[in-house]
């Protein structure tokens, strides 16, 4: 299985070594086997020493966290107070008084008149079209000799009674009849002429129609006819409206009436006699803004069904009219407006910034002891920078920025804003 070995002695002179040799004649001599034995001890022993102290080493004790500081908040200190409240809201300039202009008469258009144009003003009274009246004229002529036609049968009856009234005296003393003294027929002369009368009356009228008008100062939005046009009673010939006051429809939420003394009424009653709540309509025209003054007069009949909102109306008197020294457009229907109102005082009320207010109609308090504590309020009113709200006590410290890590009942560091308006957004 194994070369066979043997032993070669040899000496040389000073020296002698034993050396096995293999077949093949190589070999390695007693010393150095001796040597690298040694060297594998030493290096299991090592390995062993090393693996000794490594699992006799006592485990390492976990350090205790760094204790974090509190997160820094912003507060705002409340000074609840009395406070009118302004509602925002917004509309469509529309005309109070707005007609349709009909023709009473049949005829041919004649003349019209400057203002009878799109756009064009007039004045009370202004005759705006006429229309052919040559016909009308003679129908008051045969209107008139109707009337003297009825005055004169009249007479004649009246006459021939007096007569027979002389002739039954003459006659006897027995009482005449209604018939003998001819009574029916006076009655009949009497009503032939108050018809006469009625007609002549009516074709004056009718006479009068040619001239069209209307009782108000205004401005025609629409005209439809032109003159030598031929017109049939009940003709629309233009639209207008009164220019000397316009209306805006304003819708309010339930929340927003609450804030406002509106001219609200029940039944049997009349309207109060409270002042009027003042509004300022405000609207871009060009590259700048212009407002208006104007009065809530009054609330619609019904809650919208659709959108379940009241209507209030407010109105401006002379919108068209020109202010002195200014270059401000006149307020005409149709262009739409922002409204502020007027609101009344409510009591307990603190302002905060938007970002104080949460989902759920609430913020956060820090207490004298830097936790916070949750607390509900009552959102009375509110725009993108800051709200009206009922709920909190004077000296609350409300935190003014929602941080995800601050819950009710954290620990935090408060550091106060002095105002709403210091606050970042």
């Amino acid at each position: 299985m194994f070369p066979a070995r043997r032993i070669q002695q040899g000496f040389s002179p000073g020296t002698h070594s034993a050396v096995i040799t293999d077949k093949q004649g190589t070999g390695m001599s007693l010393s150095g086997r001796k040597q690298a034995l040694w060297t594998a001890l030493a290096l299991v022993a090592g390995v062993g020493v090393s693996w000794l102290l490594l699992v006799g080493k006592p485990a390492p004790q976990p350090e205790a966290p760094a204790r974090l500081p509190p997160p820094a908040v912003d507060v705002i200190a409340v000074e609840p107070a009395a406070r009118a409240i302004a509602v925002t809201t917004q509309g469509t300039v529309e005309p109070l008084h707005m007609v349709s202009l009909v023709s009473q008469v049949a005829g041919r258009v004649e003349a019209i008149s400057p203002g009878f144009a799109d756009g064009g003003f007039f004045r009370a009274g202004d005759e705006l079209l006429r229309i052919e009246d040559a016909d009308f004229n003679l129908a008051i002529v045969r209107a008139r000799s109707q009337v003297a036609a009825a005055e004169q049968r009249l007479a004649e009856e009246r006459g021939r009674a007096r007569q027979a009234r002389r002739e039954w005296r003459d006659l006897g003393t027995v009482e005449a009849n209604a018939l003998f003294l001819r009574e029916p027929q006076i009655a009949a002369a009497e009503a032939a002429l108050e018809g006469a009368r009625a007609d002549l009356r009516a074709a004056e009228l009718d006479l009068e129609r040619t001239r069209i008008s209307l009782p108000f100062n205004g401005r025609i939005s629409t005209r439809h006819v032109g003159v030598g046009q031929y017109l049939a009673p009940g003709a629309v010939v233009a639209e207008a409206y009164a220019t000397d006051v316009v209306q805006v429809r304003l819708p309010l939420t339930d929340r927003q009436v609450t804030l406002l003394d509106l001219p609200l009424t029940y039944a049997g009653e009349q309207e109060s006699a409270a002042p009027p709540v003042a509004v300022t309509l405000e609207a871009r025209f060009g590259s700048r803004q212009w407002q208006w003054q104007g009065s809530i007069v009054r609330t619609n009949a019904s809650i919208d069904v659709d959108s379940r909102v009241v209507y209030a109306v407010a109105e401006v008197r002379d919108p068209f009219a020109r202010e002195p020294g200014s270059q401000r457009p006149p307020l005409a229907p149709g262009l739409f407006v922002h409204a502020t109102i007027e609101g009344r005082s409510m009591p307990q009320v603190s302002v905060l910034p938007r970002s104080a207010l949460r989902n759920d109609d609430s913020v956060l308090v820090v207490d004298a002891r830097e936790r916070t504590r949750l607390v509900a309020v009552q959102v009375l009113q509110g725009d993108t920078r800051q709200v009206w709200v009922q709920g909190l006590q004077r000296g609350d410290r409300v935190i003014v920025h929602q941080a995800p890590n601050v819950t009710a009942g954290a620990q935090v560091s408060a550091r106060e804003v002095s105002s709403v308006a210091e606050v970042e957004y």
